[in-house]
Order: structure tokens, then sequence, then C-alpha cells
């Protein structure tokens, strides 16, 4: 696979401590890669030194070919961003907002199309100063696609987003990951890296953890199933790596249903949570 980002042995402190301590990582042209991490794992830090915003103090990076450090008005034409914080420019319009940022590059998307992709059709011709929470997040999002950009850079997209205005963004990413864009997402919801990545990687304490897909994390795809039910001596759980064949015995035991059975496989989250406990 083509590598859109190579990072060897990335280094950077602050006042003497070490935020990010040897950094290893490739992520593939046209891939959603999710980095996961409690606050303070560096995560921010790492982005930010993938998009030419910070210098790192040692190692090695690659952004499309380039590094960052040194990246040319033209590498920046072919990334995209959506920072943490929000857009400012409250006394322009959505539309003027993002008919302006187009300018700035060689082949922007069509400004009406991008803010339809982000849910703001209702809100085109409004300024941004009266926009909420959310809908200036969709609006940070409109400014990091209207370039067209080969790589996304993604730092907490959906913060403020209500259930079903994240839904809609997560179909927004896929179609650009259909189109060949590569997207690097930090994220503190755990539904959405599963949902979304292709890969993850788990970030603590300035290293990474592991990189794996989001069904094998932490070897989830070989952890057993969680089985719980009720009898007249009380509630019982039991974990089992074949449960099928386990509810099929307990079945016989009983008259009917068995009360209160549940199934449960572990989740993107238990798995995170045991990786980062005690760092969080």
């Amino acid at each position: 696979m083509q590598v859109a980002i190579s990072i060897r042995g990335a280094t950077k402190s602050y006042d003497g401590k070490s935020v990010l301590q040897g950094i290893d990582l490739e992520i593939h042209s046209g891939e959603i890669f999710a980095i996961l991490g409690p606050n303070g794992a560096g995560k921010t830090t790492l982005v930010e030194i993938l998009e030419g915003y910070r210098n790192r103090d040692g190692g090695e990076i690659s952004v499309l070919g380039s590094d960052p450090d040194k990246g040319s008005l033209e590498w920046r034409n072919r990334i995209g961003i959506v920072l943490q914080s929000a857009s400012d420019a409250g006394d322009l319009t959505v539309t003027e907002v993002v008919e302006n940022f187009a300018h700035y590059y060689s082949k922007p998307r069509t400004p009406g199309t991008v803010i339809d992709q982000v849910g703001l059709r209702e809100k085109a011709a409004s300024k941004v100063s009266t926009l909420s929470g959310g809908q200036r997040r969709r609006l940070d999002v409109a400014l990091g696609i209207i370039g067209s950009p080969e790589i996304l850079f993604l730092d907490e997209p959906t913060t403020g987003f209500d259930p079903e205005a994240r839904r809609e963004f997560w179909g927004l990413i896929r179609r650009l990951r259909d189109e060949g864009t590569t997207i690097l997402l930090t994220t503190h919801y755990l539904d959405e890296a599963e949902e979304l990545a292709d890969r993850v990687a788990v970030l603590v304490a300035g290293r990474i953890s592991e990189i794996a897909r989001p069904s094998e994390l932490g070897g989830r795809n070989r952890k057993g199933a969680l089985i719980s039910w009720s009898d007249a001596s009380g509630d019982h759980l039991e974990e089992s790596t074949r449960p099928t064949e386990f509810i099929a015995t307990l079945s016989a035991t009983f008259e009917g249903e068995i009360p209160n059975l549940q199934v449960r496989r572990p989740t993107l989250e238990d798995i995170y949570l045991e990786m980062i406990e005690g760092q969080a």
C-alpha cells in the first residue's frame, strides 16, 4: 500500500517533560486512521506536528512525501485541517466564509455543495456569530474539506454534534475515504472510532501502546463473551469463547426462556479502558 504519512522515532518535550517518546507509525493512502488516548497522552501534539504547526524535537516524518517542518504552500494546498477550536469570522455569513476559503486552494470543491454536505444549507445566509456550537463545528468541517484535500486531519471533529448530525458526518467521512482521501482522526468517542476507522492507534503517555483494527485491538476478537442469567439461586455470570454451545447447554436446564439472559462481547470501549488504566 502507498504510504501517506510516515513517522520514525518522533519525539517532543515541553519544559523538560517528554510528551512524545519515539513514535513510529505509518498511515496508508486512502484509509481512515484514528488516534485514541486519554487527555495529555500527546494526541494533539502529534497531529499538530504532522500538520506543520509545531516542530518536533527528533525523528523523521513524511506527510505526502514532504517534511511538515518545511511544508511549502503547494504542500499545504494538499491537506485539510479541522482544529479543536471553533471558527471565527463572526461578521461574515456561512456562505461568505466558505467561498473565501475556497479561493485559497487550487482545486476547491463547490462551496454550496460543501455547505450542503455538512448540513448548513438552512444557515447559509446566517452570520457565523449567530450559529450554535454544533453549527460552528460543522462550519469548521466545511473549511477543512473545501480544498479537496488528499489528507484530512480531524481533531475531535464531532464535538457539539447531536446524534443525528454525528451519523450524517460519518457518512460524509466515508464518502471522502471512498474518493481516495486519507483521514487522520482523533476522537474521544469510541463508537466513532469503531464506526469509521480502518485502524486505530492507542497513545498512552507519549508512546503508542498498540496499532490494530478496531475489532482486533487488545485481542478483542479472541476474548470470550460474557453470559449472564438468573435462576432461583440468584444471578450468574460466565465467560465463554463458545457462547452458542454454552447457552444450548444452559437452556436444557430451563423450561422455556432463560430468565434475564444477556450475551455481551467486549466493546472497543472495554478494551480501550483496560489499555489506559491508570493513565487517564
